[in-house]
């Protein structure tokens, strides 16, 4: 038999066929053997025991997989961000997009909290670079019917750091969901770790994974590394220039005719865009072959 992975917790993969409750699963051996980790969202063969569980044979070929947050097959990222407490760091919205860019995932990008601070400025980044961008409140409403409307026949993945609302959110569009929502610390300004795993729900007409948050040192510790040659067109607005560099190569940094840097200087990209992109590269720049990931 075949279904999706629709929840991964305590070893268990509960596959839904689409007839009846998902089915506890365990993996076989042979997925251990070939380093395969079964992921939220994967298509996988398995094989109906007596008991009423099933044992994952095989994972169907995959669109994307992602290791921050842990799913597979997405067909676009919801990245959540704030401007109230906890404040989200444009390079971490920055580094999300460019690894969904990077795996041909779509990007939504929307700004929760709109009832306590504005993002004006930063939506209008976002949206010039060609995203698809919003501001909503989970607490009046603001927008929600937006989001959902961008959700249908989707399988969506909402991630964010901590704190920034992404089950309050997915509580206010569909109730059903009964999400733990956590409060934020004021000290730290962030959110306590409300979700603990992955799992995909049906909300307006597609299926969303709510993942678990994350600060800022667990994504520069754990998330995969875009290979550096890659990174320029993960930046979609990069894209129509990347031919027009004098020389073959260019890393756009720093380089002299350099038609990235050139729109940066005319206004064309946001000069905090191109930050961001300087920093992932030296990273990657600085990372051993035998490390790298691989998509």
């Amino acid at each position: 038999m075949t279904g999706q992975i629709v929840k991964a917790l305590s070893g268990f993969y509960y596959v839904d066929t689409g007839n009846g409750d998902p089915v506890p699963c365990r993996g076989r051996g042979k997925l251990r053997h070939k380093k395969l980790t079964p992921l939220v969202g994967d298509r996988v063969a398995f094989t109906p025991l007596e008991d009423g569980s099933g044992a994952v044979d095989d994972i169907l070929p995959r669109k994307n997989a992602f290791r921050r947050p842990m799913v597979a097959n997405i067909d676009q990222m919801v990245i959540i961000a704030s401007g109230a407490i906890p404040v989200t760091d444009p390079y971490l919205i920055d580094r999300m997009a460019a690894m969904a860019e990077w795996k041909n995932c779509d990007v939504v990008i929307c700004f929760n909290k709109a009832d306590l601070v504005r993002c004006d400025a930063l939506e209008k980044r976002y949206a010039a670079c060609g995203y698809a961008t919003l501001q909503v409140s989970a607490e009046t409403g603001e927008g929600l019917e937006s989001l959902a409307a961008l959700l249908r026949d989707k399988v969506s993945a909402f991630t964010g750091n901590s704190g920034v609302g992404k089950s309050s959110i997915l509580n206010a569009i569909a109730p059903g969901c009964a999400l733990a929502v956590g409060e934020v610390s004021e000290r730290l300004g962030r959110g306590r770790h409300t979700t603990r795993h992955v799992e995909l729900f049906p909300v307006a007409g597609g299926l969303v994974a709510d993942t678990p948050g994350f600060a800022s040192f667990d994504l520069e510790e754990q998330a995969e590394r875009i290979p550096k040659e890659d990174i320029a067109a993960a930046f979609r607005e990069f894209r129509p220039y990347l031919d027009s560099c004098r020389f073959q190569g260019c890393a756009h940094v720093k380089e002299k005719g350099c038609a990235i840097l050139a729109a940066v200087a005319a206004g064309e990209i946001a000069p905090e865009r191109h930050q961001s992109y300087v920093r992932l590269y030296e990273q990657a720049k600085a990372i051993p072959d035998w490390e790298k990931s691989e998509k």
